[in-house]
């Protein structure tokens, strides 16, 4: 079965790939390419989709919306509305090399009685030369987790129930092309946090590290950041490089002291150069520098800011102090038009022991997806990923955007 699905892998990877070599489709104008709304346009306008196509590009704002019954391992089947819209702050004029604003959010109510509403925007300002970024999102949570470590097994799981409010803010300043430094403020709050069900067995993780029903964490927050991307939803070039640094401190209102750092970076290839299809590169490191985060704080499977790190395993799968993570992604352009495509990825990660920075072997998984665009001029794709993990972890993940 192992070698079966193997070949499967393969050939659906390479016979796209050869076709790919073949076509050299990087040159296709905007006008000839297709999405879900030139799609609906053309079965119930039957107008001419090239004009419409033009029409639409003269909007200040594009605007991609996606109603849909999605599935996770961490929420079952689930009812979600999506939203993402980019523009432009000011005019735009000939030759301006001013990057898009983007706000991505959406609302969802699961079958596992989750309900889940993030908003992100990142605002660009005065040519580039200010950014405002903004990080929010309310949960409402029966969430699973495995205790601490490398070594849990999927029969540890213990359900917890809680409440979240998250706000991060950062205002970045360009001090050389490319490349931001500013302050932000970061505050995290839980409410509510308690087991689901009573445990009658021995002391578990979440039990052995402590916890409280409330959880209030604050803090100001130092960023790094260079951006070379073309685009903030799906890049086909450049690359992103993140350093964020955020002590929580009593005076701030956190409950306790301590400092996280997460350093992210990304990178985009055009693989091969010939044809549309992208290599993407991840890895994603949050860090535990002092003190003792709560522990729905601490660093987590697919707690990142998308949900994405880690697929081919349920959000919390793993937990600890301190997480390193590393992805790769093979974008490939199916159809010319851009309608549809597929992507081929793989990650590890590895978390560390509690009590020291010593990390364990590496968890490893992978899969396919499928692409389809939603809206051409964002670069907005509809994403449907299955993967699998170890000890028998698989199933699908879904985003409006790119995993990274």
């Amino acid at each position: 079965m192992i070698w079966f699905r193997l070949r499967i892998i393969f050939l659906t990877f390479f016979i796209p790939f050869c076709l790919s070599a073949q076509t050299p489709w990087r040159y296709v104008p905007i006008d000839s390419l297709k999405d879900l709304t030139d799609v609906i346009h053309h079965l119930f306008h039957k107008e001419d989709t090239v004009n419409n196509s033009i029409a639409r590009q003269k909007n200040a704002v594009q605007i991609g919306v996606f109603p849909a019954i999605g599935y996770t391992l961490q929420t079952g089947f689930a009812l979600v509305v999506s939203a993402n819209a980019q523009f432009y702050t000011k005019a735009r004029k000939t030759g301006d090399s001013s990057l898009p604003s983007t706000i991505a959010a959406s609302i969802s109510y699961t079958q596992k009685s989750q309900t889940i509403i993030p908003i992100q925007a990142l605002l660009y300002f005065n040519d580039n030369r200010l950014i405002v970024g903004t990080d929010m999102r309310y949960l409402k949570y029966p969430s699973y987790t495995y205790g601490l470590g490398m070594n849990s097994a999927p029969e540890d799981s213990l359900l917890l129930s809680y409440q979240y409010y998250k706000l991060h803010q950062a205002v970045l300043f360009q001090i050389h092309p490319h490349v931001y430094i500013g302050p932000g403020y970061d505050l995290d709050y839980f409410w509510n946090v308690r087991e689901s069900y009573p445990n009658t067995g021995p002391q578990n993780d979440f039990e052995k590290y402590g916890s409280t029903p409330t959880s209030f964490n604050s803090a100001i927050t130092f960023n790094f950041l260079r951006d070379t991307r073309d685009n903030t939803i799906t890049a086909y070039k450049g690359s992103y490089l993140s350093l964020i640094i955020g002590p929580r401190l009593k005076f701030l209102g956190s409950n306790t002291n301590w400092t996280s750092m997460l350093l992210e970076y990304r990178t985009y290839l055009r693989f091969p150069k010939s044809t549309n299809n992208i290599l993407a590169l991840w890895t994603y490191n949050w860090l535990t520098l002092t003190g003792t985060p709560p522990y729905l704080m601490l660093p987590s499977t697919a707690w990142d800011r998308t949900f994405n790190t880690g697929r081919g395993y349920i959000q919390g799968r793993f937990r600890s102090n301190n997480m390193l993570d590393a992805e790769a992604e093979y974008r490939i352009q199916l159809t010319r038009n851009g309608l549809f495509g597929m992507v081929v990825f793989t990650n590890f990660e590895t978390f560390s022991n509690i009590n020291t920075w010593q990390f364990g072997t590496p968890a490893p998984a992978g899969g396919l997806g499928l692409r389809i665009k939603l809206n051409k001029f964002s670069r907005t794709n509809i994403a449907i990923d299955y993967g699998w993990g170890r000890q028998g972890s698989k199933g699908f993940f879904v985003n409006l955007g790119e995993a990274f």
